[in-house]
């Protein structure tokens, strides 16, 4: 039986550690330092794919026989994007900017073989139907749950649920950050099956 293949996950992002060790499979995590800069006139969906992969190849760079994962997540709303707030104030601006509208996030994720260089990608969309929020409702949606460090200012696997009326996905877990259903299926392409015998 070939020995499994070591896993690394080119992420600091708690939510990415915590969605991937739901496979319940070996992993390790290091900083890709990769600067997150959009290009211009580049597309969503081209961004978080785009550095889902450069993340992926960094730290392969640095693990020449690992399967390397790669996530990136670029949330909007029509033309405006919507960042991670980091503050107070500007979660608010989100979340007025987004009540009653549709935001929607762009969630990629890449595995690369550092050994061969063969590489997947994929990206998973996710539509997130507002409610109209009130400025109340913002405010305390905000003081109890602090996604400040989250894009689009909500996290709906937790009290963020209540800001939305519907959510449009193929995998639930790309919201949060890390689509597992596209992943375990690259995973299982690369030889390195989730549910291995």
């Amino acid at each position: 039986m070939p020995e499994p293949r070591r896993l690394v996950l080119a992420s600091t992002s708690r939510y990415r550690r915590e969605l991937l060790a739901r496979l319940k499979i070996p992993f390790e995590c290091v900083d890709p330092g990769v600067a997150e800069d959009v290009l211009p006139d580049e597309a969503p969906a081209q961004t978080a794919r785009r550095l889902a992969l450069g993340k992926a190849s960094a730290v392969a760079r640095r693990f020449a026989d690992a399967l390397v994962i790669g996530a990136d997540q670029v949330a909007h709303c029509a033309e405006l994007r919507l960042d991670k707030p980091g503050s107070h104030e500007r979660a608010v601006q989100q979340l007025t900017a987004v009540s009653g509208r549709i935001v929607s996030f762009e969630t990629a994720v890449a595995l690369l073989d550092a050994r061969t260089g063969d590489a997947q990608a994929r990206v998973v969309g996710t539509r997130v139907h507002f409610r109209r929020l009130a400025p109340a409702a913002i405010e305390a949606y905000l003081l109890r749950d602090r996604p400040y460090d989250c894009a689009g200012s909500a996290k709906a696997e937790s009290l963020g649920i209540a800001l939305v009326e519907r959510i449009d996905s193929d995998d639930p877990t790309a919201l949060i950050g890390l689509p597992l259903i596209a992943l375990s299926e690259m995973l299982d392409a690369a030889g390195a099956p989730v549910l291995a015998a």
